[in-house]
């Protein structure tokens, strides 16, 4: 283990309550450079969110000494910048068991520490949040104060603009904090992105503002006429200079800033004053991700997002050279292939909320940057921007991970479904996506879906059956939306590439012959089912194994041959057991009058936290030797009853 960076101040810090009574301002520089270098020390050895969280250390430090947390409410948007906030609330000493089984979460979680206040994971949820906090304790006359953290990513979604309105309308006394480092996970887009450059890099109006303050003095100082004077000649400054009303004022918030976002002691001077102002305020924080970390502000910002283990010397991401050739991502499948029927179809288009390399679309995108959008952190307006194409003959690839899916169930249902629109909905990282934990689970797409009419479901438990259910998706015969789920991580499959062909909707495939029972799966966990035979078939259990293909439509004419067969059926799932494929087959079963033993494995009827996916799948048991251990126990089972028959 590398050397770690001695922190004599950070360690008199157990609780915000130490920061606030043992130093000064002065001393707060020398906290932030701890407190940054204690977050390298400890990620460049075990993995994990990295440069978010160091843009945001002079703030987090500044907000938990100003305000009194946690009787003053601090909420942070997505919670990847959280890192220094967990540090400095208790969680140190702990800190080098982060996303790590059993261990501390990767996000603000409200179970885990009272600091956490609101539980995060998805974006643009902190506003709304924290203002509904605010209007609670407004209401029973408490005092506290509420802050939202959100980055200037998290922006671009709607709730975010949902949470202003509301809190504009009502005049909550909320303070929101906006984190500008023109970064979400991949580079911004859109306008807000424009008008937050325009606001930062204009020379005219910086100076002007910063005259008018140096007037105008510290705002505390003032009285409620000095301060509404200066709001109107500052939103004036901003208005001309600008040639543009402020979009923060026009919802009924004070706007302040921009100011240096890494200047600890003037931020801590600025929210002081900030804590006097009733009413909807917004702090303009313009930041660096990965600042203080020379190679993560010079390199990629993507790539440093998240980089895994790294040499804290030197900035080299540490990655281990198989030894063999490995099999792709299933996103990089997705990507590649996805290029290749364009080129043929020049109907394709892709679209991505705010993923374009978590998704792998950045590869259309550079290709063919005429025909791929990313969108912004905006999944509703991503599915219904894809419609829109879809009616106009388009063939859209709607590419959006499988837990962020849910946030715009409402447009699959009422702007896909119920106008049959051919939208190919790509769900990534379906199923337990791992050290992420509950908030990033893939865990619900095959029951949220299945029960849409018109849409079809369906999961390729390979590379080369992903290619052909994309080649499928995009045939002019298939006029339905089209969902195709597939998990984080790497596939079976080295030599990958193979020629695409169709696929007949709604059918599987028989992967293994049996006597003695049947096991059921869908999609990649199917390989796990594999590896499962091969042992059943060493301790002398003959296990027939099919791969479903689609859980909707089923494949009736194979599930008849499995029931006409078996009396004792396994179905394997990396998706939740109520309404996934093996509620499907308990159904199907049901409606055609067929009595057999099954046995569900998936993902239980709870909150799965975070861990391995090796960790997490063995916990809810469908791992292999889970589902041998399943067969094993319905196999003695089924003797025990034929015994008892025959004894009859």
């Amino acid at each position: 283990m590398a050397e770690l960076t001695a922190r004599p101040l950070l360690e008199q810090i157990n609780f915000p309550s130490d920061l606030r009574e043992k130093f000064k301002e002065e001393d707060l520089p020398q906290i932030c450079d701890e407190l940054r270098n204690f977050i390298i020390d400890i990620v460049s050895q075990k993995g994990g969110h990295f440069s978010a969280s160091l843009g945001v250390v002079e703030l987090t430090v500044a907000l938990h000494y100003v305000f009194n947390t946690p009787i003053d409410q601090l909420v942070w948007d997505v919670g990847h910048q959280a890192y220094g906030h967990k540090i400095l609330t208790g969680r140190r000493e702990a800190f080098h068991t982060n996303r790590l089984y059993k261990g501390l979460s990767g996000f603000p979680k409200r179970k885990e520490s009272e600091y956490d206040t609101f539980g995060v994971g998805h974006s643009s949820t902190s506003i709304s949040g924290a203002l509904g906090m605010a209007v609670a304790n407004q209401y029973r006359n408490d005092p506290r104060k509420h802050i939202a953290v959100i980055g200037d990513g998290a922006m671009t979604a709607g709730l975010a603009f949902e949470g202003l309105n509301h809190t504009g309308g009502v005049n909550a006394d909320l303070l929101v904090v906006l984190n500008d480092n023109c970064m979400s996970i991949d580079p911004n887009v859109g306008a807000l992105k424009e008008y937050l450059t325009d606001i930062t890099t204009s020379y005219a109006y910086n100076k002007v503002k910063d005259e008018v303050w140096n007037l105008l003095g510290k705002m505390s100082n003032f009285g409620k006429s000095a301060q509404d004077v200066a709001s109107k000649v500052e939103n004036m400054i901003k208005t001309s200079l600008l040639r543009k009303s402020n979009l923060f004022e026009s919802l009924n918030f004070r706007y302040f800033g921009p100011i240096d976002g890494h200047d600890v002691e003037h931020l801590t001077r600025v929210l002081k004053d900030l804590s006097e102002i009733p009413g909807p305020k917004l702090l303009h924080c313009v930041t660096v991700k990965g600042k203080g970390y020379s190679p993560a502000e010079e390199g990629s910002p993507t790539e440093w997002h998240a980089p895994g283990i790294f040499n804290k010397s030197t900035g080299e991401i540490i990655k281990v050279t198989p030894k063999s050739p490995q099999p792709p991502k299933y996103q990089d499948v997705f990507g590649h292939t996805i290029v290749e029927l364009a080129e043929k179809n020049d109907k394709i288009m892709g679209v991505t909320p705010a993923m374009p390399s978590g998704s792998s679309l950045n590869i259309m995108m550079k290709a063919m940057p005429d025909r791929a959008f990313d969108v912004g952190i905006a999944e509703q307006h991503a599915v219904t921007y894809s419609a829109g194409l879809a009616t106009q003959g388009m063939r859209v690839y709607c590419n959006i991970y499988s837990t962020f899916m849910q946030r715009a169930y409402d447009q699959v249902i009422h702007d896909v479904a119920l106008q049959e629109l051919p939208v190919v909905f790509c769900l990534d990282r379906a199923g337990l996506v791992g050290e992420d934990g509950s908030t990033h689970h893939g865990a619900y797409d095959i029951a949220y879906m299945r029960c849409i009419p018109k849409l079809i479901v369906s999961a390729p438990m390979n590379e080369s059956e992903l290619r052909n259910l994309m080649y499928t998706a995009q045939l002019e015969s298939t006029t339905l939306p089209f969902v195709i789920r597939y998990p984080r991580g790497r596939g079976v499959m080295p030599e990958w590439k193979t020629p695409m062909k169709k696929v007949k909707i709604g059918t599987g495939r028989r992967v293994r012959n049996g006597q003695d029972i049947a096991i059921l799966s869908i999609g990649h966990i199917g390989n796990y089912a594999v590896k499962a035979c091969n042992t059943l078939e060493s301790e002398g259990i003959s296990a027939a194994h099919y791969d479903m293909r689609f859980a909707k439509p089923l494949d009736e004419l194979l599930l008849h041959e499995v029931f006409g067969k078996f009396k004792e059926v396994v179905t394997v799932e990396d998706g939740c057991l109520q309404g996934g494929l093996g509620s499907a087959i308990l159904e199907f079963m049901a409606d055609h009058g067929y009595k057999a033993s099954v046995r569900r494995l998936g993902i239980p009827d709870r909150i799965v936290e975070h861990g391995s996916p090796v960790e997490l799948h063995t916990e809810c048991g469908y791992e292999p030797a889970s589902i041998v251990a399943a067969c094993h126990e319905m196999v003695k089972e089924h003797q025990r009853k034929e015994s008892n028959n025959l004894a009859g």
